[in-house]
């Protein structure tokens, strides 16, 4: 079983005072003097030490109160001020210098009074003196050393945040400029395509002539080419959807492509992240199987499941298992879209003939993923 970060802080401050009250006790056990009453006392001293974290000052006054006790009664050696001095420098560390300062001249004071002579009472004074010092000034400069480390870590995540948001914008820049330069350029150029074809066709029909099935053709791609770039450049502007599957569906049969939809599951709204990459994906793979399948007939089907989306695209068009089709771009930025999202993709000739599409995304990813 695997602890978590509380639970593993908890069980090191229980190992520290079970070791400071091992000491004491230890120590203790040499002296002749020692009561059963006098371990009781370290021991609460000891042990109080295990909830530093949580009440710093509570536990600096058992402490001192339980260890003065123990020494006004027993007479120990210097070492009986370990709980102390532990309290001392982890109620400092929390930013109580003044309780701090107080409770170590209310123990060096107890323990003062237990010298038997002048020379031991100023030796050990000096001594704990100079500990209760250590204690106050090592909790101070931890506890100033943990600060500069939150500030640093705050720093580092405000660097972090501001070069994603100017990542961002540079991005949203170059789309802006890329759909700048696409309207200007093919626009204009689809726009002489259309209307010349219109007007041939026109003049055509106007003359009772047959109109050329190539003539048709290009005027048709010439309106779906327009169609297409003013998607094209809205996704650039926005970088959302343009519709929805079902849109992709109507659109495809309005071209003359054989297409039924089904959905299953408890249809839902998505995400934005996973609308758009399931938009892309039906887009896509009606494209190829318009432009490779010939006259096929696909089936577009959505699941949804409580944890994610499964999108089918099958054709039976010519597409043949010993000859699968190097991916191109379409189907490059597809896997790429769904690797983002953490989900699977899979797209290949089926065994019966035809073309297979099968991604499947998780519900679950956050708005951030492009």
């Amino acid at each position: 079983m695997t602890l978590d970060r509380a639970a593993r802080r908890q069980l090191a401050d229980t190992a520290l005072a079970i070791v400071v009250g091992a000491l004491v006790m230890t120590a203790a056990a040499f002296d002749d003097g020692t009561a059963p009453a006098d371990y009781v006392l370290m021991a609460l001293a000891s042990l109080a030490l295990a909830a530093y974290r949580r009440a710093p000052r509570e536990v600096l006054a058992v402490s001192t109160v339980t260890t003065t006790a123990y020494v006004l009664h027993a007479h120990p050696g210097p070492l009986a001020a370990l709980p102390v001095l532990g309290a001392v420098h982890t109620a400092a560390r929390a930013g109580h210098r003044g309780v701090a300062a107080l409770a170590s001249a209310a123990f060096l004071a107890g323990f003062v009074a237990t010298g038997p002579t002048r020379q031991e009472i100023v030796e050990r004074t000096l001594l704990l003196a100079g500990w209760f010092l250590c204690a106050l000034v090592t909790g101070l400069a931890d506890r100033n050393w943990q600060a500069y480390l939150r500030q640093t870590e705050q720093r580092a995540l405000e660097a972090e945040r501001t070069r994603e948001e100017a990542a961002l914008r540079r991005a949203g820049e170059e789309r802006l400029r890329i759909a700048r330069e696409l309207h200007d350029s093919l626009t204009h150029s689809i726009s002489i395509v259309k209307l010349q074809a219109g007007v041939a066709v026109h003049l055509a029909r106007k003359r009772g002539e047959e109109v050329p099935p190539a003539l048709l053709a290009i005027q048709a791609a010439g309106g779906e080419a327009m169609r297409e770039l003013r998607a094209t450049l809205e996704v650039l502007r926005t970088d959302e959807p343009t519709g929805t599957p079902a849109l992709l569906v109507e659109r495809a049969r309005a071209a003359g492509l054989a297409v039924e939809l089904s959905v299953s599951g408890d249809e839902r709204p998505l995400t934005a992240t996973v609308d758009r990459a399931a938009y892309r994906i039906v887009q896509e793979a009606l494209t190829n199987a318009a432009r490779h399948a010939g006259p096929a007939e696909v089936t577009v089907r959505l699941d949804y499941s409580a944890a994610e989306l499964a999108i089918s695209v099958d054709d039976d068009g010519g597409a043949d298992p010993s000859r699968p089709p190097t991916p191109g771009i379409g189907l490059t930025g597809m896997r790429e879209r769904v690797t983002a999202l953490g989900g699977t993709l899979r797209a290949a000739p089926r065994v019966g003939g035809g073309f297979s599409v099968h991604a499947q995304l998780p519900l679950g990813v956050p708005e951030d993923v492009s």
